[in-house]
């Protein structure tokens, strides 16, 4: 028997209602390009197999790996399993034939930095559906002005439609974490409707912005924009981050880049 690893964040699904729900949602298609990010004990790689032709798996650790190795031989021709044993953060997805669609029960202790990885290669993308911590997925789907909204909501936003599929009970796992779980279906936004042109750009202006969210934008965006200038954008800089959309947030940077410099005007 596997004993979990707290060093890899590991809660295995053993919930078969959610396996089937998940997979329902998911709606694996046999000539699917898809990947799976940390199989662990096989929860949801077993019945990915039954409806896939091939499924490609990311997984660091050496005795899951092997595990998988005993039941899915990798020395023969064609194998219908595909394990690529590393981390996660460093897996080149450029590697794999696009479009893909991604899966996966993330490491909790790192799912924000795994999110912004999955992002950089948006555009090979088809959809992703992860298992979450549930406080994180509420993160992500907040709209502005909500308790929840900050950074992860509009960094993603901006790239991705995201929608809240399902919420997990810590009974589902083994060992049960101390937090709720929830499903996410991400599908990267078309390139003719992401309206951020210079993405540093606006990641600067988010991060700083959020960086102390309890000030007004005044205060922390004073390095981008002058009193002046938040007038001729019709951003109120009495506001605080957490009151922005992402379209606003959009216009700051789009108007700062416009501009040429991250200065205020004289």
């Amino acid at each position: 028997m596997h004993k979990a690893k707290k060093k890899f964040g590991q809660n295995f699904l053993v919930d078969e209602n959610i396996i089937g729900d998940i997979i329902a949602a998911i709606r694996p298609e046999q000539d699917d390009n898809l990947v799976e990010i940390g199989p662990g004990l096989g929860a949801l790689t077993r019945p990915l197999l039954k409806k896939l032709k091939h499924l490609h798996v990311v997984e660091i650790d050496r005795d899951i790996i092997a595990r998988l190795e005993n039941d899915y031989p990798q020395d023969i021709p064609d194998p219908k399993l595909i394990i690529h044993a590393g981390d996660a953060l460093k897996f080149d997805l450029a590697t794999l034939a696009a479009p893909l669609r991604i899966v996966g029960n993330l490491p909790y202790n790192i799912s924000s930095p795994l999110l912004f990885y999955f992002a950089e290669y948006a555009e090979r993308i088809t959809d992703m559906h992860f298992m979450l911590q549930n406080e994180v997925v509420e993160r992500m789907v907040a709209d502005h002005s909500t308790p929840a909204y900050g950074r992860l909501s509009v960094m993603l936003q901006y790239r991705f439609y995201m929608e809240k599929l399902l919420d997990v009970p810590p009974e589902s796992f083994r060992p049960a974490p101390k937090v709720n779980s929830a499903i996410v279906r991400m599908i990267p936004l078309p390139a003719d409707k992401i309206i951020v042109k210079n993405e540093k750009l606006f990641g600067e202006i988010v991060g700083t912005a959020f960086g102390q969210r309890r000030k007004t934008l005044r205060n922390t965006l004073r390095s981008f924009l002058n009193e002046d200038e938040f007038a001729q954008i019709d951003i109120n800089p009495q506001l605080r981050a957490e009151n922005l959309s992402v379209a606003a947030f959009a216009k700051i940077a789009a108007y700062v880049d416009k501009r040429g410099s991250m200065l205020p005007a004289a």
